[in-house]
């Protein structure tokens, strides 16, 4: 019996993994509220994925997924946060507008290359724009662990992975050696 590898599992879940020229492009601005039906459906997909990603792994740090991800070259992501209850957090157009001075280094894993964790540095706090469906825009700031997963979503959305942000001479770890599992970031 053939053990299937974490990133093997999250291919035959619909999920681009590493080596795919998609993850390491810029994506495809939305047109809002011109393209709302466009946006909507890829909202959709992004959601159809996480069910099917949901159904297989739980994640106690919250998770999130960007359009690129799953074969779509447009900038959406949703994440979800940790918190049981919270409502997805849905990232249109997002962009970093503003950082912290304040950062710390946390391991992160990716489901485009699922097999390790990383060592990351991210702020601990940033301001981020998204545009929503009807193209109003909004700013709102992030902290802690939901600052680091709305960064990661958003570097997919700008073609970089977290290996791009690790400091030099870091490497990811694999996932075998990683002991956070199941474990929050602690702050």
């Amino acid at each position: 019996m053939s053990l299937v590898r974490p990133s093997q599992q999250m291919r035959s879940l619909g999920v681009i993994q590493q080596g795919t020229p998609i993850l390491h492009r810029s994506a495809e601005p939305f047109d809002l509220p011109t393209e709302a039906a466009a946006a909507q459906a890829v909202i959709d997909e992004l959601f159809g994925a996480i069910d099917r990603i949901g159904r297989v792994h739980s994640f106690a740090k919250g998770m999130g997924i960007a359009a690129p991800q799953i074969g779509i070259p447009r900038a959406g992501a949703i994440v979800l946060p940790p918190t049981a209850g919270a409502e997805p957090i849905i990232l249109l157009n997002p962009k970093v507008t503003a950082v912290s001075d304040e950062t710390d280094e946390q391991y992160e894993g990716c489901l485009s290359f699922f097999d390790v964790r990383g060592m990351v540095p991210r702020p601990l706090r940033m301001d981020v724009t998204a545009t929503a469906l009807d193209g109003a825009v909004t700013t709102v700031t992030y902290e802690f662990g939901l600052a680091r997963l709305i960064a990661h979503e958003i570097d997919h959305l700008g073609g970089l992975l977290y290996t791009d942000r690790m400091r030099q001479g870091v490497h990811p770890i694999p996932v075998e050696e990683y002991r956070g599992t199941g474990t929050s970031w602690t702050y």
